[in-house]
């Protein structure tokens, strides 16, 4: 699981071991259904993860340092259309710009494959989130009562992904 050559070496936090985003496949699975456990109190489970790695017509890319994968973004292509299924950060880790790192990728590595918007569904009381999403451009389309298992309502946001990448000083 060692970040390879050739990705976008970057610095997130100053100080810390260099992170790289880069594409994750199948090798990264455990990683993942644990940053899943951590982040997000087990979403998804091992064959969910499975899939979402295996699955060529999915992103699902990732930001590693060399010991630790520190957060995911990924989404499935439909046509022109990128549909996000998971933005997630470690809890240690949040706060330091990651998720909008990881978000701006993702929109960015789904325009390169002709992906024109992007859709999402998030809960509509997660604050932090809505933020992220609405500074990369999302805005509410509608609401889906009850989505989530405990009850709460997700919120149905989309956005057009900008055909010039947009710059990551900005999250």
């Amino acid at each position: 699981m060692a970040a390879s050559k050739g990705n976008l070496g970057i610095d997130p936090a100053g100080g810390e071991p260099t992170a790289q985003i880069l594409r994750l496949d199948p090798s990264w699975q455990q990683a993942c259904l644990a940053l899943d456990q951590r982040a997000l109190n087990g979403l998804w489970t091992q064959e969910q993860w499975r899939r979402e790695l295996d699955d060529p017509r999915r992103l699902c890319i990732g930001l590693v340092r060399p010991d630790a994968l520190m957060g995911v973004a990924c989404g499935w292509l439909v046509a022109d259309e990128l549909h996000i299924t998971a933005v997630a950060v470690d809890p240690d880790r949040r706060r330091s710009g990651h998720g909008g790192l990881l978000l701006q990728a993702l929109l960015q590595r789904a325009r390169q494959h002709g992906a024109v918007h992007a859709t999402l569904e998030v809960a509509s009381d997660n604050v932090a989130a809505l933020a992220l999403y609405a500074k990369a451009g999302f805005r509410t389309a509608g609401t889906r009562s009850g989505y989530y298992s405990d009850g709460r309502d997700a919120l149905i946001q989309w956005c057009r992904i900008p055909s010039a990448p947009i710059p990551t000083s900005a999250v």
